[in-house]
């Protein structure tokens, strides 16, 4: 994986600990980093399959290896004492879903308002059998006028890694025809709780 120093948009950690903790984390298990982070300092980036706890750690251990400064949701209640500081620590950013703005307009305000942010999302929103993704992650992006990363875990290889850049156009099914063909061969933990999204119900 390339970390070089030309990337100097990208949001960075700059922890030496954690990079070498990251990458304990993935080869201790076997594990490897596939492809280029790229120099983008705003982006929305896709992490799937999403079928098992573990793939939270090897995202994780790819988020400290990379030392990036990624972000990713939770629920506003979770972010209380004593947990706060180590959950806002570790890239969690609190979201109200009670708010009439909705998450959606919650996350292009906060895109609108840094120079910089990464933020990682699943875009199946369950580790269950679900063939119809949130699109969430799409609507932010377009709104927000960023690009979607799609970054991929695959346990048959043992690998996760970065894919292609997706702009988003408004014709979301067209642009998850995209994402689909890209997620197509991946092999998650559990292939029997993984579906690829239905571009019928979008």
């Amino acid at each position: 994986m390339d970390r070089s120093s030309s990337q100097d948009s990208l949001p960075r950690t700059h922890n030496p600990v954690l990079h070498w903790l990251g990458k304990l984390m993935l080869k201790l298990p076997g594990w490897k980093l596939k492809g280029t982070f790229p120099d983008i300092p705003k982006l929305v980036v896709i992490v799937a399959p999403h079928t098992s706890n573990w793939d939270f750690y090897f995202g994780l251990a790819a988020k400290f290896t990379l030392g990036i400064q990624a972000h990713w949701l939770g629920k506003h209640t979770l972010f209380r004492w004593p947990i706060r500081r180590l959950l806002i620590g570790l890239g969690g950013i609190p979201i109200d879903r009670s708010k009439r703005s909705g998450v959606v307009d919650q996350l292009v305000a906060l895109f609108q308002q840094r120079k910089t942010m990464i933020l990682g999302l699943a875009p199946e929103g369950t580790r269950r059998w679900m063939p119809r993704w949130k699109t969430g992650f799409y609507y932010t992006a377009l709104k927000a006028n960023i690009p979607i990363l799609m970054g991929y875990i695959d346990y048959l290889k043992k690998e996760i890694g970065i894919g292609p850049l997706i702009y988003p156009t408004g014709d979301i099914r067209k642009d998850f025809q995209i994402i689909r063909d890209f997620y197509r061969n991946v092999v998650p933990k559990k292939p029997e709780q993984f579906a690829l999204p239905d571009l019928e119900q979008l």
